[in-house]
């Protein structure tokens, strides 16, 4: 439950700031991380980035004091951190399909988008098959492509890098590594600091980098490992998603902030999909 509630303040702090600065960095010491992954968990528990959800709900507010008062409607714009016509219309007809002009006019359809928030109840029925594992030092060697701190960036480089991973020989190197555990091709997503962030897909093995290859040791850590089947990329972010809401508030462990790892199956095919693990590494909470 603190994980939830350390999010929500966090939300009320957006919430009362935006018609003023909204510091990244700000939100995520309140919710006790750093700045990426406090982007990157806010984007599977939201089911969008956190500069989109700033600007849908900043753009909610520009429509009610559009309709509801006289000021001008650039006044309305700087108020919610527009300083040019140009970015306040481009950023109201993103969320509402209309200029904001237009929003005056009495029958116009717009989008209202509320505060998320956060509440126990009964939202999934279905359970989440799951084993935990204290693992040793674990050597991966593969390739590696660098990742930014602003999410939607990575939501695109990430796939592309995938793509022309698998219509490369380098990808056929990686599944010919000797392999331990866990056994597979792996993404892995390491954040050492905001200028080092790379996403790695790589294989765990024994065998020395070569050529290309780069190699990467990831710490001894206690696991929870989610087993999941079907489209990989919406499996994935489905195992994540429930993680963070469903599985960490109530499961007397904190998350441990290590490398996320992904695990597929090894193929010399293009799969979509299929059986996949996701690995993450967790701290029991009295030791955190």
């Amino acid at each position: 439950m603190e994980w939830l509630k350390r999010l929500s303040c966090a939300i009320e702090y957006m919430e009362n700031n935006l018609d003023g600065d909204i510091s990244y960095d700000e939100a995520a010491k309140i919710a006790c991380c750093s700045t990426y992954y406090f982007q990157r968990m806010f984007s599977y528990v939201a089911g969008m980035t956190l500069s989109d959800y700033i600007r849908r709900r900043r753009m909610t507010k520009a429509a009610f004091e559009l309709q509801t008062s006289d000021a001008k409607v650039m006044d309305i714009g700087s108020k919610y951190g527009y300083v040019s016509p140009t970015s306040f219309n481009r950023a109201f007809q993103a969320v509402h399909g209309v200029a904001p002009s237009v929003a005056r006019t009495e029958g116009t359809l717009l989008n209202a988008y509320p505060p998320i928030g956060f509440s126990i109840s009964v939202t999934n029925v279905k359970s989440m098959r799951y084993r935990i594992e204290t693992k040793g030092p674990m050597r991966v060697v593969g390739i590696r492509t660098p990742l930014q701190e602003t999410q939607e960036q990575n939501f695109e480089r990430v796939p592309a890098f995938w793509d022309a991973t698998l219509k490369s020989n380098v990808f056929s190197e990686i599944c010919n590594l000797p392999n331990q555990t866990p056994q597979g091709i792996l993404g892995i997503t390491v954040y050492k600091n905001p200028d080092e962030i790379y996403y790695y897909i790589a294989a765990s093995t024994d065998k020395a980098a070569s050529g290309n290859l780069v190699e990467y040791e990831i710490p001894a850590a206690t696991w929870v490992i989610f087993e999941c089947d079907g489209p990989f990329q919406d499996s994935v972010q489905t195992i994540f998603k429930r993680f963070l809401t469903e599985w960490l508030p109530f499961s007397g462990y904190n998350y441990a902030h290590l490398p996320d790892i992904e695990v597929y199956p090894i193929s010399n095919r293009k799969l979509k999909g299929g059986h996949s693990e996701v690995r993450i590494a967790v701290k029991k909470a009295k030791e955190s």
